[in-house]
């Protein structure tokens, strides 16, 4: 399920939820207790990093994940990785 953020629109207080895309949005400020919050458009939570996370790796077939030009997975795309 995704993790939404709120902020109140009276006092700023931000808060997360985690609920499901088809549930309604929260209204009700844990804070100061008014109908004030609003659903704010946030990044997501989590960044996929680290060794494993190539565009082949759930594909099936003839692909092998290597590809010439140096992408990603080949350290062309990173300079730490020379």
């Amino acid at each position: 399920m995704p993790i939404y953020e709120y902020e109140c629109t009276d006092c700023g207080h931000k808060l997360e939820a985690i609920q499901k895309m088809s549930d309604d949005p929260l209204k009700d400020c844990p804070e100061c207790d008014t109908d004030s919050l609003k659903k704010l458009v946030s990044a997501a939570g989590f960044r996929l990093k680290g060794t494993g996370w190539y565009e082949t790796d759930f594909k099936s077939g003839s692909s092998s994940g290597s590809s010439a030009g140096g992408s990603c997975g080949t350290g062309g795309c990173c300079p730490a990785a020379e």
